[in-house]
């Protein structure tokens, strides 16, 4: 009698786990987990870029938030950086190209490269193109260790990272590329909305 009333109880818990098993599946059926490691592919499309940034900043220029997308595709692409990993970092260091600290718009710099204080307030490119490159190519030497770059090295601050290879991964950040201890955090909250 008890083996009886067992069997009534597991068999509605058994398909209900079987429904959600089936549901879960379904609902993550062509999502692709993004790699936290800064020299893996990115796999985010232009347009998910594109559609990621606009809906955290939507009164944003479109075109160059279109053109910004591109470019972190291509030149991470070049210099074999994640540039899903890149792209989310230019959102969190310009504040979804809202800026407002010391590296201003016309600076094209992306990543706040030098910027230290009011004497100090970061590099300044040409353009978004160079901008972005510098980027790319700051993250490939906290990426790698010996792989050269293929494109000229235009990031002034490359040398200056030491040892290279010191940061393969996202939660490596924190601390060197940036002093506040919950840099990497930020960056995976980021990931985890682009995902």
């Amino acid at each position: 009698n008890n083996f009886v009333s067992m069997k009534k109880i597991q068999l509605p818990i058994f398909i209900f786990c079987l429904l959600l098993t089936a549901v879960s599946c379904v609902s993550t059926k062509g999502h692709k987990e993004i790699s936290r490691n800064l020299s893996d592919q990115g796999i985010k499309s232009e347009k998910q870029l594109y559609n990621f940034f606009m809906s955290a900043n939507p009164s944003a220029d479109k075109k160059e938030v279109a053109r910004l997308a591109a470019l972190y595709i291509e030149e991470a692409n070049a210099e074999g950086i994640n540039s899903d990993c890149a792209f989310v970092q230019m959102c969190l260091e310009t504040g979804f190209l809202r800026f407002g600290n010391l590296v201003t718009p016309q600076m094209h710099n992306y990543c706040g490269l030098g910027a230290i204080d009011a004497e100090h307030p970061g590099e300044t490119f040409a353009t978004e193109q160079l901008g972005v490159r510098a980027h790319i190519q700051h993250l490939h030497a906290y990426a790698t260790k010996d792989i050269p770059l293929n494109n000229e090295c235009i990031d002034t601050r490359y040398k200056y990272v030491n040892p290279r290879g010191k940061s393969p991964t996202i939660e490596g950040l924190a601390g060197t590329w940036a002093a506040d201890k919950n840099y990497a955090l930020k960056l995976e909250q980021l990931l985890v909305r682009l995902e």
